[in-house]
């Protein structure tokens, strides 16, 4: 990467959380502990220590998780900028990344960021008693074959596309029995996986619908600033700057599809080649590329990957 070429950073969302995750980059820089605290103060217990000991199924709630990505695609963000990184020319975060993009991207204070994030966690686990909803992953298909899966498979409960993620992969969501019946028929059609996820509610389909409601209202009462950075939303792959129209777009993605791939490809139509992504693990990292594989991607977790993206940086 040159210093003139246009670079994106994007940051992770639900699933890329580990216990331990950030430990390394922490020995080093100690701003990664001084994130987590900030985040532990407005939580009321200690964020750093469940990332560091778990348990892994407490970590693994979303009214955890979602705090602990956010604070974890923060403090990663956090050490790039303070090692001289450098400022992207555009911003996009994986469902919950969204929030760490606008955090970054100065629109939303990370204070307040870490209250909403715990708040829409709350509401989203509230939504779908505990085991009634389930969501899975589809590879090997092509969109419309799950398309037809899930309307297939419905039977009069809700079962959708929650996540385009890369061409022959998305995630299903909804209630239980419907997806363990789209996950068959997946099967049947030729998937070369159908398996469902380890996650505590069924996002982005209609059954968060009543949560997005009450979210809305939490959405409202906090302040939002203009960007200093585009930020591309998941719900349509659009870069908004207007406070108002964020919130929105930020309801609808409760209970909206999330659209990976428009948003890498809009990427690439705006003429970025490199796409950084700042957290724990390379989730994000392995769909860019089957989604471009003319960019370059990068992940950064630890200090040698941090160094490795500024050398590129610098080059």
């Amino acid at each position: 990467m040159t210093n003139n070429q246009s670079f994106a950073i994007v940051f992770p969302g639900q699933g890329s959380q580990s216990t331990g995750m950030l430990a390394a980059l922490a020995s080093e820089y100690p701003v990664v502990r001084e994130t987590f605290a900030e985040a532990s103060e407005i939580l009321r217990y200690d964020l750093w220590k469940l990332t560091r000991e778990g348990p892994e199924a407490e970590l693994n709630k979303t009214t955890r998780t979602q705090p602990a990505l956010l604070a974890a695609g923060v403090a990663v963000w956090r050490c790039w900028i303070g090692a001289g990184g450098g400022m992207p020319a555009i911003m996009a975060g994986h469902s919950l990344g969204e929030y760490t993009a606008l955090v970054c991207a100065g629109v939303v204070d990370f204070s307040d960021a870490v209250a909403l994030v715990a708040e829409r966690g709350r509401v989203m686990q509230a939504a779908v008693p505990d085991g009634a909803g389930l969501m899975a992953a589809i590879l090997g298909l092509e969109n419309e074959q799950v398309e037809t899966v899930c309307a297939e498979a419905s039977e009069g409960q809700t079962v959708t596309v929650a996540n385009y993620n890369s061409p022959g992969q998305v995630v299903i969501a909804g209630d239980r029995e419907a997806v363990e019946r789209a996950v068959g028929l997946a099967r049947e059609m030729g998937a070369k996986r159908a398996l469902p996820l380890s996650v505590s509610v069924p996002s982005h389909c209609v059954l968060m619908k009543g949560a997005a409601g009450e979210f809305a209202r939490t959405l409202d009462a906090v302040q939002f600033h203009d960007g200093t950075i585009p930020v591309i939303q998941n719900i349509d792959a659009q870069a908004r700057t207007g406070a108002d129209e964020i919130r929105r777009a930020l309801v609808r993605q409760l209970h909206e599809p999330v659209l990976w791939v428009d948003t890498i490809t809009r990427m690439g139509e705006k003429g970025i080649g490199t796409v950084i992504e700042c957290g724990p693990g390379k989730v994000l990292t392995g769909l860019i590329r089957r989604i471009d594989s003319s960019m370059v991607t990068i992940s950064i977790n630890d200090p040698a990957t941090l160094q490795t993206a500024l050398e590129g940086r610098r080059q």
